[in-house]
């Protein structure tokens, strides 16, 4: 039975080879595919992070630009609102001579 099993291994040999470097073959895929998977899912959690951290900061700025918006628009109301009074003060005064 030994025997036998040497003698088909010899006679097989070039196909047993071939057969074991399909193995490694497919391994190899194997092992690049996860190391793809793990490092594309290293970039998209870095990602996220600087991408939140990007957007937070982004809308700071916003809500900064608007508060000073604000004021701005208040100081103009303010401003019209004064000239609005001057001007019918003005025509008050005008329509009772």
């Amino acid at each position: 039975m030994v025997e036998e099993a040497k003698s088909w291994f010899k006679e097989n040999s070039t196909l047993i080879y071939f057969l074991i470097a399909q193995v490694i073959a497919i391994g190899a895929f194997a092992a690049s595919g996860l190391a793809y998977m793990v490092k594309l899912e290293t970039r998209v959690t870095i990602m996220e992070e600087r991408g939140a951290a990007y957007t937070v900061g982004r809308m700071d700025e916003m809500k900064l630009k608007i508060a000073v918006l604000e004021s701005q628009i208040e100081k103009n109301e303010d401003t019209i609102a004064r000239v609005r009074e001057l001007l019918l003060r003005d025509f008050g005064k005008s329509i009772t001579k």
